[in-house]
C-alpha cells in the first residue's frame, strides 16, 4: 500500500510540475519577430485614385521608421475629390512612437518630414482701372506648380494578425517651409493594408 500512495503522489507531482511549465511557456507569432512591412494606402486608391505605398521598417517594439511615396495616379480634374490634393507626388519619411509593449503595434504618435510637388490653384487679385477714375479687384486663376519640403506630426493607431497581416490607420499635419506658391498645411489621411514579412 505504502509503495502505490508513493507512486500516486510521485506521479501527480510531475504532473503538477510539467503543467507549470507548459503554462508559462509564450507562443511567438510572426508579427513578433519579423522587422519588415509594405502596405498601400487602399482608401486613397479607391476614393483618390492615388499610389499610395508604404515601407516600414520596426526598431524596437516601441518605434519604428517609414517612407511613404505618394503618386496621382488617375487623372481626376473634373471630380470634386480631386481638391482633396493639390500634390501630384510626394516622399514622406516618418518616425513612430508606438504606446504599447507588443512588437510595433497600437496606438503611435509620429513626425514626419514631406517632400511634394504638384500645381497648387493661388488665386491672385488684380486692381483694374476703369477709366473713370475708379475700379475694382477682380479674381484671376492661376495654378502654379511647386516643390516643397514640410515638417509636421501625425498620429494613428496599427492592428496586427498573428500571421502579420497589417491594418494601418493615420492622420497627419504638415506646414510647408519654403515656397510660397505651395499650399501653407499639407495633410495627410490614409488607411493602409499590409503584410509584415
Amino acid at each position: 500500500m505504502k509503495k502505490l500512495l508513493l507512486a500516486v503522489l510521485l506521479t501527480s507531482s510531475i504532473a503538477c510540475f510539467s503543467q507549470e511549465t507548459t503554462s508559462e511557456t509564450k507562443t511567438i507569432y510572426k508579427r513578433d519577430i519579423t522587422k519588415n512591412e509594405l502596405s498601400i494606402g487602399a482608401l486613397n486608391l479607391v476614393a483618390f485614385g492615388a499610389l499610395d505605398i508604404t515601407y516600414e521598417r520596426i526598431i524596437n517594439p516601441n518605434s519604428s521608421w517609414a517612407i511613404e511615396g505618394f503618386v496621382k495616379a488617375l487623372n481626376r480634374e473634373n471630380e470634386d475629390v480631386a481638391e482633396a490634393y493639390s500634390r501630384d507626388f510626394s516622399l514622406t519619411g516618418k518616425f513612430k512612437y508606438f504606446f504599447s509593449d507588443r512588437s510595433a503595434w497600437g496606438f503611435y504618435v509620429n513626425g514626419l518630414g514631406m517632400l511634394s510637388s504638384g500645381e497648387y490653384d493661388n488665386d491672385d487679385y488684380i486692381y483694374v482701372d476703369d477709366g473713370n477714375g475708379g475700379g475694382y479687384y477682380t479674381e484671376i486663376d492661376s495654378d502654379k506648380k511647386y516643390t516643397d519640403f514640410a515638417l509636421g506630426f501625425g498620429l494613428g493607431g496599427k492592428f496586427v494578425s498573428k500571421q502579420g497581416f497589417v491594418f494601418d490607420l493615420s492622420t497627419g499635419i504638415g506646414r510647408n517651409l519654403f515656397n510660397s506658391d505651395s499650399p501653407t498645411i499639407v495633410g495627410q489621411f490614409s488607411a493602409n493594408l499590409g503584410y509584415r514579412f
